[in-house]
């Protein structure tokens, strides 16, 4: 087996935005020797870099080296920063590098980011796109911009990007959280807007109707390692996982450890669903945040008996780093 990986090389990042997932607890590190272990263990497909701004690292280049030469196809999660860091011939050599954008506008984004957020993703993307390299703006759904999302599918398309939504999950505060309506109609309206792509969001394949076959990669075929040098199936996992050295002493073992096997399980009211083998329980990453690990999603309209009425679109695939990988929806905007 091939695996999808994400490594978050630095908990530090040059933003403080407020709904970050990531842990602020002191200077976190994964160093170039610790992602050459990782990768004399595990096939890996594709590698993402996420959690913090990874620009920040003192080995950053060089790990992102070591990780094309290995013919890897890399992608980067970044709020513009560390794209800026790059030289022209590493930039070239990403598969896909995504851009963080919570709002359609430069008052929005920098109201809620910080001054000159807005300026610095653009340019960035800009810089990104125009060296060849697959852009996408990826977008957080939260309680504070799920309506805001068809404006923010208009920006993508724009700036030639494709349009990423990943749904909040409350790691460190519910500020944000989605209401299950509010999670409906935000879907709602960025599927009447644009094609989708490719979903693995686990209740909105259910609701669709997609094929079976086709799960979230989270518990399955997906390694997370944070900047601490845990081991966990999902970014957002609220328990400590496995440590590194487990991961280095069993490698494609890691996905029979206990954190594995609860992300990737069914509920057992799930397991008659007619929707089942389309959502595959539901996203376990959620139903652990929340503290039911063993509940249906919170978000699964069949627990309730509901079915929300949804008109789409399917674009023609395409390979992107996080299709597959993750509980997450892109959206074509070409």
């Amino acid at each position: 087996m091939q695996f999808s990986l994400g490594l978050g090389l630095t908990n530090e990042c040059n933003l403080a935005c407020p709904h970050c997932y990531r842990d602020t607890l002191g200077v976190q590190r994964l160093s170039l020797a610790k992602v050459r272990a990782i990768l004399a263990r595990l096939a890996v497909r594709s590698a993402n870099l996420g959690t913090g701004e990874n620009g920040l690292h003192p080995e950053y280049l060089s790990i992102v080296e070591v990780l094309q030469e290995a013919g890897i196809k890399v992608s980067l999660t970044s709020n513009g920063y560390s794209v800026a860091r790059l030289p022209d011939i590493l930039l070239k050599g990403f598969h896909e590098i995504e851009f963080s954008f919570d709002h359609a506008t430069p008052a929005g984004q920098d109201g809620f980011r910080g001054p000159g957020a807005w300026n610095t993703a653009m340019e960035s993307l800009h810089r990104a796109r125009e060296s060849g390299v697959e852009v996408t703006v990826l977008t957080v759904m939260m309680a504070t911009n799920y309506l805001e999302l068809p404006a923010i599918a208009r920006l993508a398309r724009t700036v030639g990007a494709n349009f990423r939504v990943n749904v909040y999950q409350a790691v460190q505060t519910d500020r944000f959280a989605l209401g299950y309506d509010q999670f409906w109609e935000g879907f709602r309206r960025v599927l009447a807007e644009v094609p989708l792509l490719s979903t693995t969001e686990p209740v909105l394949r259910g609701a669709l109707g997609l094929p079976a076959g086709q799960p979230s990669g989270c518990g399955r075929r997906t390694v997370r390692i944070t900047p601490k040098g845990t081991v966990i199936p999902c970014v957002y996992w609220p328990e400590a996982g496995e440590p590194l050295a487990h991961l280095l002493e069993v490698g494609p073992g890691i996905l029979e450890t206990p954190a594995f096997a609860v992300c990737r399980s069914v509920p057992p009211a799930c397991e008659a669903c007619v929707e089942v083998a389309a959502c595959g329980g539901g996203c376990g990453g959620r139903r652990a945040l929340v503290g039911r690990p063993n509940d249906p999603d919170p978000y699964c309209p069949f627990a309730r008996g509901d079915r929300p009425r949804l008109e789409y679109q399917l674009a023609p695939p395409k390979e992107l780093v996080k299709v597959g990988s993750a509980c997450t929806t892109v959206f074509a905007t070409k």
